[in-house]
């Protein structure tokens, strides 16, 4: 075993070089300003995985749309008003010569009712996550105008993105979002060219990388974040995302970064809806190996990776990144420390609560509270109470929801050069 693979240099198809095999992979952070923009909090967070020597680092969800949010405190990048902010955190993240990417995203039907803002997906069908369904609203099937909104969006977010000084973005199309949302037959129930058979599902994420490319120099990477699986019966399936992967080798993608699920099938946290047992460490390594034989492109591997073992094990494959989120919560100078020798592999205790969509809810509340000290300039507590972490992480969405609500009822919003359909309701929805 080469166990010094992972501190290799990876050269990206558009010929750009990512120092070593380790990515932060996306964790939503909710950390915005008050302008829905780049925090000084958010800058002292990403310096920390600058600072541990993480070969890339893929940023949280960044809106295309102020309408459709994943979760309140979320940056959004829809224009140019705050791109200074934006450029000091391209700067954090590069500090110390690593690539940073931007994660473009749309939530379609996945965005919180009580951000008060219209619901927009590919068909009209709801959420199923039982007695929590009431939380999320029924969705509007989106009209080709809308689609064409959301084109757009995504290629000005890249391309305000390069302007700000970013490497690459990654094309959320994971978790249940929008663009996953469209490819699953479960959620696209349409009957025109954007829905039916996989080349019409997967048409949307297709013409948003054509259009991001268009809008980027050839030096800046695209990747695309994919679900090897949805993890749900006759769901978006492991085939589905093969014969995707062989439609993206043909668009210059630089990266594709498998992992898998969505909020009603949480599998990115080793959880499924389909009786699959996913392994506890390197969840995706099985699929990863399958859709490797047909990718022209490199390929990342996220979901429970935490030991320097399973990192070799997964790059000894034949995959060629290793995307680490909670690992680097816990401990964001793991790469580092790794490259030290110390023989280190930070986790959380397994939260066994029998309600799965509170313990899911509670997951993520457990590595936001990481998070939010590691902002704050503290040190990560892997063993904290979930039960605290979820009232914490509660309240604080209470309180962001508060003041998005009253952000985006009074801005003022001049027409954007990026939506001539402003006046359209907003398409909603990691």
């Amino acid at each position: 075993m080469n166990s010094a693979k992972v501190f290799e240099k990876l050269t990206l198809p558009n010929g750009s070089v990512i120092p070593n095999r380790i990515a932060k992979a996306a964790m939503e952070e909710n950390m915005a300003d008050a302008d829905q923009a780049p925090s000084p909090e958010l800058m002292q967070l990403y310096k920390s995985w600058a600072d541990g020597e993480v070969g890339l680092i893929i940023t949280g969800n960044v809106m295309v749309d102020a309408r459709a949010m994943t979760g309140p405190g979320g940056v959004v990048l829809e224009d140019d008003r705050h791109l200074d902010r934006f450029k000091r955190w391209a700067e954090t993240g590069r500090s110390r010569g690593a690539q940073i990417w931007l994660q473009i995203n749309h939530p379609g039907r996945q965005m919180q009712a009580n951000l008060g803002q219209k619901t927009f997906a590919p068909s009209a069908v709801a959420l199923d996550l039982g007695k929590m369904s009431s939380r999320f609203a029924m969705p509007e099937a989106m009209t080709e105008d809308v689609i064409a909104d959301v084109i757009r969006r995504f290629s000005r977010a890249a391309q305000l993105g390069e302007q700000s000084g970013f490497t690459g973005v990654e094309i959320h199309a994971a978790h249940g979002y929008l663009l996953s949302q469209f490819l699953s037959p479960l959620a696209n129930r349409r009957t025109d060219v954007w829905g039916g058979p996989l080349e019409n599902r997967a048409r949307l994420l297709l013409e948003i990388v054509t259009a991001v490319r268009a809008k980027v120099s050839p030096g800046f990477a695209v990747a695309v974040k994919l679900n090897s699986a949805d993890f749900q019966r006759g769901g978006f399936s492991t085939d589905d995302a093969r014969r995707v992967v062989q439609m993206l080798n043909h668009l210059a993608v630089d990266l594709v970064e498998l992992s898998g699920g969505s909020y009603e099938a949480p599998a990115m946290q080793g959880q499924s809806r389909d009786g699959t047992t996913l392994a506890r460490e390197a969840y995706f390594l099985e699929f990863a190996r399958d859709i490797k034989t047909v990718a022209r492109m490199p390929l990342m591997v996220t979901g429970g990776i935490r030991r320097r073992a399973i990192a070799d094990q997964v790059l000894d494959s034949g995959v060629d990144m290793v995307g680490m989120g909670t690992a680097l919560a816990i401990n964001p100078h793991l790469p580092r420390d790794w490259r030290l020798g110390k023989d280190v592999a930070p986790e959380h205790p397994p939260i066994t609560w029998k309600n799965k969509t509170l313990a899911s809810l509670a997951n993520m509340a457990v590595v936001k509270f990481q998070l939010r000290r590691l902002s704050r300039g503290g040190s990560p507590v892997p063993k904290v109470s979930p039960l605290w972490a979820f009232v914490l992480q509660q309240a604080a969405t209470a309180w962001r929801t508060r003041q998005y609500r009253r952000w985006i009822a009074q801005r003022s919003a001049p027409k954007s050069s990026i939506t001539a359909a402003s006046d359209l309701p907003a398409p909603r929805t990691n």
